[in-house]
């Protein structure tokens, strides 16, 4: 029971981080200079990139000689000791999984791996800031001092702040003010209350009437209800 609702909490989060970022990509992909991920050829040390990783749009770093840091949620090293199978490209439901957990770290990848199999936007957020980005070689040198482990926050620490502080200074997430204006439309809409209501109920029948299932149910259903 317990793996059948993380498998509803999963695919929920799936299906919002679609829903929020299926306009943003639609926006990109035309009016952005794109190039194939095994074209690097054009890149810049320093470079920021932009890729779309099925669930969102990733952002990394480019450090030169086919390497790029990018911030990656992972649940894998929270499980695992081995190095070898930590390095192995971060697969989407280990991703998730990372961010349910918060557990996250700066990595270095080849290009190829970082776009999985998108095509690479570069310095497209340079139209979004007033103020110019940094030398490319700082740059860069910001973005090596800070691989390794870290923390990790939807809304305060995620790939976008990290390549954001890197070329900016300042650590800034377009995609996350999107995902909380979707986020807060669904809790607006009163169907939301409905399908938390149905869930609560199917969880109570399913795992019984016990504090750990009743009380949740009924504060979550609650709060949304006084929310919309």
């Amino acid at each position: 029971m317990k793996t059948l609702i993380l498998g509803m909490i999963v695919f929920l989060f799936e299906k919002l981080f679609i829903f929020a970022n299926l306009k943003m990509f639609s926006l990109t992909t035309r009016k952005n200079r794109t190039r194939r991920h095994g074209d690097v050829c054009f890149l810049k040390r320093g470079d920021l990139l932009e890729v779309p990783r099925t669930l969102f749009i990733h952002f990394g770093i480019y450090l030169g000689n086919n390497k790029v840091a990018h911030l990656m949620p992972d649940i894998l090293p929270a499980l695992v000791d081995d190095t070898c199978s930590t390095q192995k490209v971060v697969t989407n439901k280990r991703l998730i999984m990372g961010v349910l957990a918060k557990v996250a770290s700066i990595r270095v990848d080849s290009v190829q791996d970082f776009a999985y199999g998108g095509s690479i936007t570069v310095n497209h957020m340079d139209s979004s800031f007033k103020t110019k980005p940094l030398s490319n070689e700082e740059v860069a040198q910001r973005a090596e001092k800070l691989v390794g482990a870290t923390s990790y926050s939807l809304l305060w620490n995620n790939c976008e702040h990290f390549v954001t502080y890197c070329r900016y200074g300042i650590p800034v997430s377009f995609q996350t003010d999107k995902f909380c204006e979707t986020v807060k439309r669904i809790i607006r809409d009163q169907r939301s209350v409905l399908i938390s209501a149905a869930l609560g109920i199917a969880s109570i029948l399913c795992m019984g009437l016990g504090p750990s299932t009743t009380l949740p149910s009924l504060l979550i259903t609650f709060s949304l209800w006084m929310a919309s």
